[in-house]
């Protein structure tokens, strides 16, 4: 794998740079503080390009490989990652499933309207009883003629207050991973209902709702995939979604890094800056070094998708190592600031309460661990 970015890559990564900088990071701590960003920002991902990253052109998106993904997300976790996530969800969960698994007419459907940015999408796993034993969901969808009636409860589900569609995921037949099937539901059917999430402790200008559904009708032609398949759908998400989280972290941690600099230098103790102190450059070498192997375990992973080799492994680790990179590098980065960095003046703090759920969300890095271990044994801890 060649670790240095071509002409293209490097283009886009100087774009969404320079985007990010003006429209995300002078607006992070009011949306922070209002626990919701503007929703103009879809529109604005849309228009860049950003919600089309990987998907064709013929269905509206902008092309690019997955290391063009994986670049995108390292620059909007350096600016906000409520904003990062809005795409991780609805580009990488979302129109990448239906990219993979959708019909033709869901194809057109959807996707245009995803990339553009004139709506999002949810993915909707996760219930109020099942987190990450999620073959086990209770959420069922029966029979009903040419139709399925959909009933049950989910939870911590990102975009869903703002979603347009969601990818349901639903029992239609014995327990188990084999009885789930995939489902794409719009928001506005009858049955459907959706609750806001507040007082969250980090992502909080990030959509997040209960969803309920009460015998919500969708017809079969809504299944996305084959009955008995949305298992196997949503960890093949999950799968790269986990890759997409890791460079995301890698922006969140490179954001507490570059304001640990330069408050670092301007921050005057005892005579000179604090930047001057061995221990001081101790945490931000520490914190450099994490930065730039969580990088390459995120791009291993995407020179492996673009090869067409197997990658699950490899994205539990960046997925773990990021993630509590995430963590270690902005509570680091934290010290640095000292007093100044309790409060949301600065920036470090909202960083480091975003990190924190990084860790846990697209498999907990406990469980990241029990799948590395399984590659490593041959042996199946969940059973």
């Amino acid at each position: 794998m060649d670790f240095e970015l071509d002409d293209a890559h490097r283009e886009l990564r100087d774009v969404a740079r320079a985007w990010v900088d003006k429209e995300v990071i002078p607006f992070s701590r009011d949306w922070d503080r209002a626990e919701s960003v503007d929703p103009a920002i879809i529109g604005k991902l849309g228009d860049m390009g950003f919600l089309g990253i990987e998907i064709p052109e013929e269905y509206g998106g902008s092309g690019g490989d997955t290391l063009a993904y994986c670049v995108l997300l390292e620059e909007l976790g350096r600016g906000d990652s409520s904003v990062r996530g809005i795409v991780s969800v609805s580009l990488g969960l979302v129109s990448k499933s239906i990219k993979y698994f959708g019909t033709e007419e869901q194809k057109r459907q959807w996707l245009p309207r995803l990339c553009a940015g004139e709506t999002v999408g949810c993915f909707a796993l996760t219930e109020p009883d099942i987190g990450s034993d999620a073959s086990n969901l209770k959420t069922r969808a029966e029979r009903d003629g040419d139709d399925w009636l959909i009933s049950g409860t989910k939870i911590f589900i990102t975009n869903g207050t703002w979603a347009e569609v969601a990818i349901v995921f639903a029992r239609t037949g014995g327990p188990g991973a084999k009885g789930i099937s995939a489902f794409l539901v719009p928001t506005d059917s009858p049955g459907f209902g959706r609750t806001e999430i507040h007082g969250k402790l980090g992502l909080r200008g990030q959509r997040t709702a209960e969803l309920t559904f009460d015998k919500v009708r969708v017809p079969d032609s809504a299944r996305l995939g084959e009955e008995g398949k949305g298992f196997r759908i949503a960890m093949s998400a999950l799968d790269k979604g986990r890759m997409g989280v890791a460079a995301g972290c890698v922006g969140v941690a490179k954001a507490a890094l570059e304001a640990a600099v330069q408050y670092s230098t301007e921050r005057v103790q005892f005579g000179k800056p604090i930047a001057s102190y061995q221990l001081v450059q101790e945490i931000l070498a520490d914190i450099a070094v994490d930065i730039d192997a969580a990088r390459l375990l995120a791009w291993r992973v995407a020179d492996l998708v673009q090869k067409g080799k197997p990658f699950g492994t490899e994205a539990s680790m960046a997925k773990l190592f990021a993630s509590e990179c995430a963590v270690r590098s902005t509570n680091k980065a934290l010290e640095v600031f000292g007093g100044y960095g309790f409060i949301d003046e600065y920036p470090v703090s909202k960083h480091l309460r975003d990190a924190r759920v990084l860790t846990l969300y697209e498999g907990t890095s406990q469980i990241q661990k029990l799948l590395i271990g399984r590659a490593l044994t041959g042996v199946n801890a969940f059973v």
